[in-house]
Protein backbone atom coordinates (compact mmCIF):
# COMPACT_ATOMS: atom_id res chain seq x y z
CA UNK A 1 0.00 0.00 0.00
CA UNK A 2 1.32 3.46 -0.93
CA UNK A 3 0.81 6.15 1.71
CA UNK A 4 1.70 9.79 2.22
CA UNK A 5 5.43 10.02 2.90
CA UNK A 6 6.29 6.94 0.81
CA UNK A 7 8.34 7.06 -2.37
CA UNK A 8 5.95 6.81 -5.30
CA UNK A 9 6.45 3.52 -7.13
CA UNK A 10 8.18 3.98 -10.49
CA UNK A 11 6.27 2.94 -13.58
CA UNK A 12 6.76 2.63 -17.30
CA UNK A 13 3.47 2.87 -19.17
CA UNK A 14 2.43 3.46 -22.75
CA UNK A 15 1.00 6.83 -23.80
CA UNK A 16 -1.47 7.59 -26.58
CA UNK A 17 1.36 7.82 -29.14
CA UNK A 18 2.73 4.38 -28.17
CA UNK A 19 5.69 5.98 -26.38
CA UNK A 20 6.77 4.50 -23.06
CA UNK A 21 6.67 7.06 -20.25
CA UNK A 22 8.17 6.81 -16.76
CA UNK A 23 7.32 8.66 -13.58
CA UNK A 24 11.01 9.49 -13.20
CA UNK A 25 10.96 11.64 -16.34
CA UNK A 26 8.87 14.14 -14.34
CA UNK A 27 11.31 14.30 -11.40
CA UNK A 28 11.80 17.89 -10.29
CA UNK A 29 8.10 18.67 -10.84
CA UNK A 30 5.08 17.98 -8.70
CA UNK A 31 2.91 15.33 -10.32
CA UNK A 32 -0.80 14.66 -9.91
CA UNK A 33 -1.34 10.99 -10.72
CA UNK A 34 -5.01 10.59 -11.52
CA UNK A 35 -5.96 6.93 -11.77
CA UNK A 36 -9.32 6.70 -13.51
CA UNK A 37 -11.69 3.80 -14.04
CA UNK A 38 -12.41 3.75 -17.78
CA UNK A 39 -11.81 5.97 -20.78
CA UNK A 40 -14.96 7.73 -22.00
CA UNK A 41 -17.09 6.69 -19.04
CA UNK A 42 -19.23 9.57 -17.69
CA UNK A 43 -17.53 10.26 -14.33
CA UNK A 44 -14.04 9.75 -15.77
CA UNK A 45 -14.82 12.19 -18.55
CA UNK A 46 -15.93 14.78 -16.01
CA UNK A 47 -12.79 14.22 -13.91
CA UNK A 48 -10.32 14.34 -16.78
CA UNK A 49 -12.04 17.43 -18.27
CA UNK A 50 -11.89 19.16 -14.89
CA UNK A 51 -8.12 18.62 -14.80
CA UNK A 52 -7.93 19.92 -18.38
CA UNK A 53 -9.96 23.00 -17.49
CA UNK A 54 -7.90 23.70 -14.35
CA UNK A 55 -4.59 23.13 -16.14
CA UNK A 56 -3.54 26.79 -15.85
CA UNK A 57 -3.94 26.69 -12.08
CA UNK A 58 -2.14 23.36 -11.75
CA UNK A 59 0.68 24.33 -14.09
CA UNK A 60 1.20 27.65 -12.28
CA UNK A 61 1.90 25.61 -9.13
CA UNK A 62 4.69 23.75 -10.95
CA UNK A 63 2.71 20.56 -11.34
CA UNK A 64 1.98 18.07 -14.10
CA UNK A 65 -1.15 15.91 -14.35
CA UNK A 66 -0.87 12.33 -15.60
CA UNK A 67 -4.02 10.29 -16.19
CA UNK A 68 -3.69 6.50 -15.84
CA UNK A 69 -6.21 3.76 -16.55
CA UNK A 70 -5.96 0.13 -17.53
CA UNK A 71 -7.36 0.97 -20.97
CA UNK A 72 -5.13 0.35 -23.95
CA UNK A 73 -3.42 3.15 -25.85
CA UNK A 74 -5.99 3.24 -28.66
CA UNK A 75 -9.00 3.72 -26.36
CA UNK A 76 -7.02 6.31 -24.39
CA UNK A 77 -6.02 8.11 -27.61
CA UNK A 78 -9.63 8.36 -28.79
CA UNK A 79 -10.61 9.64 -25.32
CA UNK A 80 -7.76 12.18 -25.18
CA UNK A 81 -8.37 13.47 -28.71
CA UNK A 82 -12.13 13.79 -28.27
CA UNK A 83 -11.73 15.94 -25.15
CA UNK A 84 -8.45 17.70 -26.06
CA UNK A 85 -6.54 16.71 -22.94
CA UNK A 86 -3.40 18.77 -22.37
CA UNK A 87 -1.57 16.18 -20.28
CA UNK A 88 -0.47 12.55 -20.81
CA UNK A 89 -2.96 9.70 -20.60
CA UNK A 90 -1.18 6.42 -19.92
CA UNK A 91 -2.39 2.86 -20.32
CA UNK A 92 -1.69 0.28 -17.63
CA UNK A 93 -3.29 -2.52 -19.63
CA UNK A 94 -1.64 -5.20 -17.47
CA UNK A 95 -2.72 -3.37 -14.26
CA UNK A 96 0.84 -3.69 -12.86
CA UNK A 97 1.10 -0.06 -11.73
CA UNK A 98 -2.48 -0.16 -10.45
CA UNK A 99 -1.45 -3.15 -8.31
CA UNK A 100 1.81 -1.42 -7.24
CA UNK A 101 -0.28 1.48 -5.90
CA UNK A 102 -2.71 -1.05 -4.33
CA UNK A 103 -5.79 0.41 -6.00
CA UNK A 104 -7.08 -2.51 -8.09
CA UNK A 105 -10.86 -2.71 -8.27
CA UNK A 106 -11.68 -6.29 -9.29
CA UNK A 107 -14.85 -7.22 -11.16
CA UNK A 108 -15.97 -3.69 -12.05
CA UNK A 109 -19.77 -3.42 -12.10
CA UNK A 110 -19.86 -7.10 -11.05
CA UNK A 111 -18.39 -8.20 -14.39
CA UNK A 112 -16.12 -11.14 -13.56
CA UNK A 113 -12.53 -10.50 -14.60
CA UNK A 114 -13.11 -6.87 -15.62
CA UNK A 115 -10.55 -5.20 -13.39
CA UNK A 116 -9.99 -1.45 -13.25
CA UNK A 117 -8.27 1.16 -11.13
CA UNK A 118 -10.11 2.60 -8.19
CA UNK A 119 -10.59 6.31 -8.80
CA UNK A 120 -7.51 7.62 -7.00
CA UNK A 121 -5.25 10.65 -6.76
CA UNK A 122 -1.62 10.62 -5.65
CA UNK A 123 0.32 13.87 -5.56
CA UNK A 124 4.05 13.29 -5.84
CA UNK A 125 6.53 16.02 -4.92
CA UNK A 126 9.68 17.04 -6.77
CA UNK A 127 11.75 14.38 -5.01
CA UNK A 128 9.32 11.53 -5.77
CA UNK A 129 7.52 11.28 -2.41
CA UNK A 130 3.75 11.02 -2.07
CA UNK A 131 2.38 14.15 -0.38
CA UNK A 132 -1.36 13.58 -0.94
CA UNK A 133 -3.48 10.47 -1.37
CA UNK A 134 -7.18 10.00 -2.06
CA UNK A 135 -8.77 6.67 -3.02
CA UNK A 136 -12.47 6.05 -3.62
CA UNK A 137 -14.16 2.71 -3.19
CA UNK A 138 -16.92 3.94 -5.52
CA UNK A 139 -16.23 4.57 -9.21
CA UNK A 140 -19.01 7.18 -9.16
CA UNK A 141 -17.32 9.55 -6.68
CA UNK A 142 -15.14 12.39 -7.98
CA UNK A 143 -12.13 13.71 -6.09
CA UNK A 144 -12.16 17.08 -4.32
CA UNK A 145 -10.38 19.15 -6.96
CA UNK A 146 -9.80 22.14 -4.70
CA UNK A 147 -8.21 19.90 -2.07
CA UNK A 148 -5.83 18.59 -4.75
CA UNK A 149 -4.96 22.15 -5.85
CA UNK A 150 -4.43 23.16 -2.22
CA UNK A 151 -2.08 20.19 -1.70
CA UNK A 152 0.12 21.53 -4.50
CA UNK A 153 0.63 24.90 -2.77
Amino acid sequence: MVNVGDKAPEFELVDTDLKMRKLSEFKGKKVVLSFFVAASSPVCTTEMCTFRDRWGEISALGAQVIGISNDGPFANKAFAEKFHFNYPILGDYKSKTIRDYDILMPDLLHVKGYDAAKRSIFVVDESGSVTYKWVSESPLVEPNYQEIIDSLK
